[in-house]
């Protein structure tokens, strides 16, 4: 598998990245995981949208989800004509949800476009990979998600706090794409986001074998969460960067 970092911005667009968007790829089968604000436009650095074969949205929050409505204007209007629709997976009500962004109305809303799929815990096979899904801890529905792709993992654990679904899910992952919003010891809300030093608890607990910190917003010191994080796991911790490439 290839993982490419789009967008890793937490909460808003950075002046060096989009919002949450990650480009999966394997024997020539792409996922994008995410598409948050300004992700569609950086998205076409690394691929054409109309070689985009599937979305995944961990939820609805618009840092993770809004570009949806750019690459449907992108797709329905096309100059060739509207490709076949394309399979987006997410919580339950993402067609209204992004009709509603888009002040459209709800029917037929983007799903002439779209082939919405509804997300629930469990596994499923997309193209190569055999997608695992768990529910975390955010205020609204959130979803983690596990691809797997010949003997490979990698785990992406959308928005959330203290989760031992997602330690469950990531536990031997060869790579964990894990969200550090929150500074220790400056951010005290619960359930809604993890710290660096949380992030690598997590990393340490499912015995992951890589951990990438991303979402960290543009008010947070990255470097401090990476310490933070390295401090309580044991193996290589990255920080995510707009335009990394990770093989996996």
């Amino acid at each position: 598998m290839k993982l490419t970092v789009v967008g890793c911005s937490g909460s808003f667009p950075s002046a060096d990245s989009p919002c949450s968007s990650y480009l999966v790829e394997a024997d020539g089968y792409r996922v994008v995981l995410d598409l948050g604000n300004g992700a569609l436009g950086a998205l076409q650095k690394y691929v054409s949208i109309y070689e985009v074969d599937a979305v995944l949205l961990s939820h609805l929050h618009a840092d993770h989800c809004v570009d949806l409505c750019a690459y449907w204007v992108a797709r329905n209007y096309r100059a060739e004509g509207c490709p076949a629709p394309m399979p987006v997976y997410g919580p339950a009500g993402t067609p209204e949800r992004m009709a509603r962004a888009y002040d459209m109305p709800e029917n037929p809303g983007m799903k002439e476009v779209f082939e919405f799929r509804t997300l629930t815990p469990g596994r499923f096979d997309l193209g190569p990979f055999r997608i695992e899904v768990a529910q975390v801890n955010h205020p609204v529905d959130a979803f983690a998600f596990r691809l797997e792709h010949d003997g490979r993992s990698l785990v992406y654990s959308g928005d959330t706090g203290e989760s031992a679904e997602l330690v469950e899910l990531a536990r031997d992952a060869d790579l964990f794409l894990c969200e550090a919003a929150y500074l220790d010891g400056r951010d005290t809300y619960r359930a809604v986001h993890l710290n660096g030093r949380e992030a690598g608890e997590h990393a340490t607990a499912a015995g992951a074998h890589r951990l990438v910190l991303t979402h960290i917003p543009p008010w947070t010191d990255a470097e401090l969460n990476r310490r933070d994080a390295a401090a309580a796991f044991a193996g290589p911790v990255h920080i995510a960067r707009a335009g990394a490439v990770y093989e996996i």
